[in-house]
């Protein structure tokens, strides 16, 4: 998942203001351009940690328009992020979703925790169990 991110220049304090039109709950600043957008990774996935507490869907990214910086997930948070979409758009609850799998709710939980590794494969299991398949492609 690549998120466009948004540059825009400082004119009081300098250096540039990052937003993400499709995650506005993410913004922060850089000095430079290169600072700026190594904050933006941080305040992207820390935005996104409000969308995994509330249970809410994390809106898809929309296409980043020619020579617009993007900021991209690592495979396994776009993965949770696709497994939590899932989960939000068939209603399924964590204790739902532990019953498919023949597991806790508690380990239901940490597959939906971004700070917590997981293997890609228990996702895919998860995904499966609500009747969804996980493709992975090289691009």
């Amino acid at each position: 998942m690549k998120f466009p991110v948004n540059l825009t220049p400082d004119k009081d304090d300098g250096g540039f203001v990052v937003t993400f039109q499709d995650v506005p709950e993410a913004i922060t600043q850089g000095d430079t351009v290169e600072e700026a957008l190594a904050m933006a990774q941080e305040a992207l996935e820390t935005a996104l940690e409000f969308y995994f507490e509330d249970k809410r869907a994390v809106p898809v990214p929309s296409k980043a328009k020619r020579g617009q910086n993007v900021i991209e997930l690592p495979a396994s948070l776009s993965a949770k992020v696709l497994l939590l979409n899932e989960m939000v758009t068939q209603n399924i609850r964590p204790a739902e979703l532990a019953r498919r799998l023949n597991t806790t709710p508690q380990e239901v939980n940490r597959l939906t925790n971004l700070r917590h590794t997981t293997r890609i494969d228990g996702i895919a299991a998860a995904l499966h169990a609500m009747g969804r398949h996980l493709e992975i492609s090289v691009a």
